[in-house]
């Protein structure tokens, strides 16, 4: 049984995960991931904040770096739905690099999947 389903959003094909899923936790959990995004098709894979551990946020580990490198290697966009508000707000660095993230194209971060889809509502002002 897959945790994943694939949607059309304006346009754009995307994976959307289960938010209890196994955690995207490492290079071989994101590897799996792209593989499975390659194989739908999908242009973008959205994965539930809550699907993501400790570390990822904790940037000194690296792991976040890793597993968003992944995703760019293989041409696949990785955005995170929900609501990491809190640890943005404890973490100068974490805010910073989800700030920078977020003014590219590569990996986003949203709070919800409603403001996921209206920045690729490409007829939306505020997506550009």
């Amino acid at each position: 049984m897959t945790d994943e389903h694939l949607v059309t959003v304006y346009g754009t094909s995307v994976m959307v995960c289960a938010p209890d899923g196994m955690p995207l936790d490492t290079d071989g959990a994101a590897t799996e991931l792209v593989g499975e995004a390659i194989g739908q098709r999908a242009q973008i894979v959205v994965v539930p904040a809550e699907r993501l551990t400790d570390d990822f946020f904790d940037l000194a580990t690296g792991v976040a770096e890793g597993i968003t490198q992944k995703f760019g290697t293989y041409g696949v966009r990785l955005a995170v739905v929900g609501d990491i508000a809190e640890r943005v707000a404890a973490d100068t660095a974490l805010a910073g690099w989800v700030d920078q993230v977020n003014h590219g194209t590569q990996v986003w971060f949203s709070p919800t999947f409603d403001a996921f889809q209206a920045r690729l509502d490409r007829r939306s002002p505020s997506s550009r």
